[in-house]
């Protein structure tokens, strides 16, 4: 009797369990859409707006946030949960028995379609081919020591990284989100003093647990922002010290499901309506938990998964997306995963201090046969700041090549700042060292970002003979020197050194011009004719 109690019991757990599903509902339209799009601001701030226009992407539907009287409807549906939202996808990420998820459909005439994370419950359900076991015990592949073991010298260099830098390309004016698991210890530790004492830290979001507390949670993203942020006095710097950061909180460590996909695609719609350059991701999703819900390596096209579909229109905002290539290599999954499969996100490899391919890192192509990875960095014995004690540590992972590149790649896009993000990206491809012979594993290589601001200059800039700016320093005004260029088609603007225009003239009636208004201290002059530049650092007095 006692056995026939427990086996009913088990089984209709076990039935229980195998009709609750995930499921994302496609909404049909967006009736406030005009007012929307009229009302910008009530969606993005100034600064995504301003990034909008330098690089001529207009708004769309895309930016209308879902409607919230359909979001309200779902949201009192009895026996289905509402998990998340996504206004770029116009979906709505909801839990609950699959009859009722599906009875939907019908009760809702605003309800466009919907997607089963479970891919054999869809009408179009692919072959997902061969399962591979899900393990999230160890999903970062992160192995750290508890000494220190020197600088990040060597993993800057390999960039020439500290060439940009001593050129005062340091970040500054630039803003980069991390999207990860967790930033424990940010707020306290003194490699982290720099960055909070000079206001660095812009805010954040806890996504998995729906609060404003992100320093809590796994210390991956703790380390990952260190590459980028942390600074030891004569031991760290990271690759970006002076650029401003969110830190957002997307990923459960403790387990492994589709929601983190959902609550990546929301996290990065927040950075884009912050007015953020770049993002890091050191995360990728291949398997869950549930087996029914991982994906295939046919799924790695770029266009399947949610997360990959999210982060292609995150690009198309104006935004670069850095993402972690993985670390599958040398195991049987052995291929990229997503969103690092997505045709616009700059994906990243990882190297050791020799610039040999790490076994972990994980391989390309995509299913539909793209070169990935994009780019390597280093990501054996990559220097970080250890979460715990605040020293520097070591510690292996494309979670470290990753932001290690985004920090550099935050530093060119400093210099170049007029450049699209799709610009960049092609420019810091063309300087790898595997450019003309990519490969499955090293992707184009090792980029020079040396290389690829001479390459800009040689092309973009104005040479010396042709125009000067003097006096410098500066009282009142300064004037523009200019051979064979007429200034009535020279354009310039002048940034503070948080990266904040302060003036802008579209034409010079004159070659003065007037800064008597400015404060005193360090700016930078950017003057452009057609398709030449030239930036200036200019001390007002």
């Amino acid at each position: 009797m006692k056995k026939l109690l427990l086996f009913l019991c088990v089984a209709s757990f076990f039935s229980t369990f195998s009709q609750t599903e995930d499921a994302w509902v496609y909404l049909k339209d967006k009736p406030n859409a005009a007012t929307f799009l009229q009302n910008p601001l009530q969606m993005l701030s100034q600064r995504s707006l301003d990034r909008r226009t330098t690089q001529n992407i207009p708004l769309d539907l895309k930016d209308v946030p879902v409607e919230a009287t359909y979001y309200n409807q779902l949201k009192n549906v009895d026996d289905i949960t509402v998990l998340g939202k996504s206004k770029w996808l116009n979906a709505v990420h909801i839990q609950g028995e699959e009859t009722n998820i599906r009875a939907l459909l019908n009760n809702y005439s605003f309800i466009e379609s919907i997607e089963f994370a479970n891919k054999s419950l869809n009408a179009n359900a692919k072959n997902i081919g061969k399962k591979i076991v899900a393990s999230h015990q160890n999903k970062f592949t992160e192995t750290t020591t508890d000494f220190n073991y020197g600088n990040a010298e060597n993993q800057i260099k390999m960039l020439k990284g500290d060439f940009l830098h001593l050129q005062n390309f340091t970040g500054e004016g630039m803003q980069i989100a991390i999207i990860d698991a967790g930033f424990p210890n940010v707020n306290t530790l003194s490699a982290f003093q720099r960055i909070r004492d000079n206001n660095q830290i812009l805010g954040g979001y806890n996504f998995a647990d729906r609060n404003s507390n992100f320093y809590t949670r796994d210390s991956h993203g703790t380390h990952v922002l260190s590459t980028i942020a942390g600074y030891v006095e004569n031991q760290f710097v990271g690759t970006a010290p002076d650029a401003k950061f969110y830190l957002f909180i997307s990923e459960i460590a403790e387990t492994e499901t589709v929601l983190e996909e959902t609550l990546w695609v929301e996290a990065a719609e927040r950075a884009d309506s912050l007015g953020v350059n770049v993002i890091n991701t050191s995360l990728g999703y291949t398997t869950y938990d549930n087996e029914n819900h991982s994906h295939s390596y046919a799924d790695m096209d770029g266009k399947t998964t949610f997360i990959s579909r999210g982060a292609e229109i995150g690009v198309s905002r104006g935004m670069i997306l850095v993402n972690s290539a993985g670390n599958d290599g040398s195991s049987s999954w052995k291929y990229i995963g997503a969103p690092a499969d997505a045709a616009a996100v700059f994906s990243i490899g990882a190297v050791n201090f020799l610039e040999n391919i790490a076994s972990f890192s994980s391989f390309g192509p995509t299913a539909d046969d793209r070169i990935k990875p994009d780019v390597l960095a280093q990501g054996v014995s990559a220097a970080i700041i250890n979460y715990l004690s605040g020293n520097v540590s070591t510690s292996n992972g494309t979670s470290f090549s990753s932001p290690i590149m985004t920090g550099v790649v935050a530093c060119f896009w400093q210099a170049f700042p007029n450049k699209t993000n799709f610009e960049i990206m092609d420019l810091i491809r063309k300087s790898a060292d595997k450019y003309s012979n990519p490969t499955a594993q090293y992707g184009y290589g090792i980029p020079d970002f040396e290389a690829a601001y001479n390459q800009v200059l040689s092309i973009n800039d104005f040479s010396n003979s042709q125009i000067n700016i003097y006096p410098n320093p500066i009282k009142d005004s300064f004037s523009i020197a200019a051979d064979a260029i007429s200034l009535e088609n020279v354009s310039i603007q002048i940034f503070n050194i948080l990266g904040e225009k302060v003036l802008e003239k579209s034409k010079l009636i004159s070659n003065s011009v007037d800064v008597s208004n400015l404060e005193t201290g360090f700016y930078i002059l950017k003057i452009q004719n057609d398709h030449q530049q030239k930036t200036v650092k200019l001390i007002k007095q």
